[in-house]
């Protein structure tokens, strides 16, 4: 037998071997053994050894530039929308069986201790013209609903109706033209003295919130919806009305994605996470991350175990394997090593 004959069952008897590790109850030996040598392998490597930040860093600002942007990333953004909204298990289970009361209550009692934040934003709305003629206009408007809704109430007592329209009619023959100016006067010296209006009502919602119980308030919000399916939250908004919402919020993170400034907030991430964890070993850094040896283990047989059966089944693995032993097999070192014997 000259040597190429001998290297091509050589070549057989390699395929086969590779072929047995990689499927059946050898795959799973395999698995287990290569996850220890590497973990080993990991125990002794830190993370600074393995990867440079710079590299983190440029890897994930391209993960960032298309994969994020990526269609079928909008085609899984709305479809899971949709199959939020419909899921059946919305329906079987309560609001409170999923979210806790704890985080929750901690969550508004941290909300409502952020003064420094309240007293920021009061602040900075009394800044905006707009906002200040807006809230304007919803005092008024409150102001008006209320003595509308008392006038409703007095008219209702006997003769209280004839003599309201007595009143009028009277005011109204008595009003000069410049009387009749007077509701544009008083709406120019609103709108004129809306943000002055505006700041010291800011003393009283900074009350409201420090002082008035919403909290408990909150809370018992909280727990009306509590004991009720994920599903009553259906009747905040439509279908369509989230999938839309969802559509907006993912088109806002797009754009702000590519921005500079998300480089920037990329870079620091990176920068933090080498400083704190850049000196461990890779192993560690894994079981903290609670990917120890049987989780890899069972992802590796769960998501690689099929797709190699698949594989095997209809020859592509053993096409693939084969493929690259046979140079091997075929080139002039080992062939001179088998004509030597």
């Amino acid at each position: 037998m000259d040597a190429r004959d001998l290297a091509a069952r050589l070549l057989d008897a390699q395929v086969d071997y590779v072929l047995s590790e990689l499927t059946g109850e050898r795959f799973e030996e395999m698995v287990e053994r290569d996850v220890d040598d590497l973990l080993d392998l990991a125990a002794q490597l830190t993370v600074a050894d393995v990867v440079e930040p710079d590299a983190v860093k440029e890897a994930g600002r391209l993960l960032l530039d298309r994969v994020g942007d990526s269609p079928l990333v909008e085609d899984m953004t709305g479809a899971l929308s949709d199959a939020m909204y419909d899921l059946a298990a919305s329906d079987e289970f309560r609001l409170g069986d999923v979210v806790a009361r704890e985080p929750v209550s901690a969550l508004v009692a941290k909300l409502l201790s952020m003064r420094q934040l309240q007293d920021r934003a009061l602040d900075r709305m009394t800044e905006s013209p707009l906002i200040a003629i807006v809230a304007s206009k919803f005092v008024t408007k409150i102001v008006s609903d209320f003595l509308q809704q008392n006038r409703a109430r007095a008219e209702k007592l006997p003769g209280m109706s004839s003599l309201l329209s007595l009143g009028t009619s009277a005011a109204n023959k008595v009003r000069s033209p410049f009387d009749r100016h007077l509701d544009q006067l008083l709406g120019d010296a609103a709108g004129k003295s809306a943000q002055y209006a505006l700041r010291r009502t800011n003393n009283a919602i900074r009350e409201l919130i420090h002082e008035a119980p919403l909290q408990d308030a909150a809370l018992e919000l909280w727990d009306l919806h509590a004991d009720e399916p994920i599903g009553e939250l259906r009747e905040y908004l439509s279908r369509q009305d989230l999938r839309e919402l969802v559509l907006i919020v993912r088109r806002l993170l797009v754009q702000a994605r590519t921005s500079d400034y998300a480089g920037h907030v990329l870079d620091a991430g990176v920068d933090v996470f080498f400083e704190r964890y850049g000196g461990r070993d890779v192993a560690t850094v894994l079981d903290e991350l609670g990917l120890d040896r049987d989780v890899l283990c069972d992802l590796a047989l769960r998501f690689a175990g099929p797709a190699l059966e698949a594989a095997a089944a209809d020859g592509t693995l053993a096409d693939l394997v084969r493929a690259r032993l046979e140079p091997f097999f075929a080139s002039e070192a080992v062939l001179n090593l088998l004509d030597a014997y």
